[in-house]
């Protein structure tokens, strides 16, 4: 069985829940927004479980003041249990961009709900 709209809308709220935690320096909402074992990649380090993953958003603040990740172009495939997300990131500051990158996820649904498994920037 494909995607429901009811799960394209949840995994885009999704999205806006990590973006706002992680540009909020709130890491264990964002750690939240993946699995107990997900994984995060990106250029400014990796991550994996939820210490480590709250740890790194936790920190993303100090490193990064101001900024606000801004994603569209959202592309969605999978079906009722798991699926792959592919969007384009401009990570801002005031009106500047600081760069234009990619995410490449996996998410799956667990006990109702949909996570990141893995979310890679490149």
């Amino acid at each position: 069985m494909s995607l429901t709209s009811a799960d394209r809308v949840e995994i885009n709220e999704l999205v806006s829940r990590y973006n706002q935690a992680i540009d909020s320096g709130n890491g264990p909402v964002w750690a939240s927004t993946f699995t107990q074992d997900g994984t995060f990649h990106s250029a400014n380090g990796q991550a994996t479980g939820t210490n480590e993953l709250s740890d790194f958003a936790s920190g993303f603040t100090e490193k990064m003041p101001g900024t606000r990740h801004w994603v569209n172009n959202l592309v969605i495939d999978g079906d009722e249990s798991e699926a792959q997300l592919c969007c384009y990131l401009n990570l801002m500051r005031g009106g500047d961009v600081l760069a234009s990158l990619t995410y490449n996820d996996t998410l799956v649904k667990q006990d109702g709900t949909w996570k990141f498994k893995s979310r890679a920037v490149s």
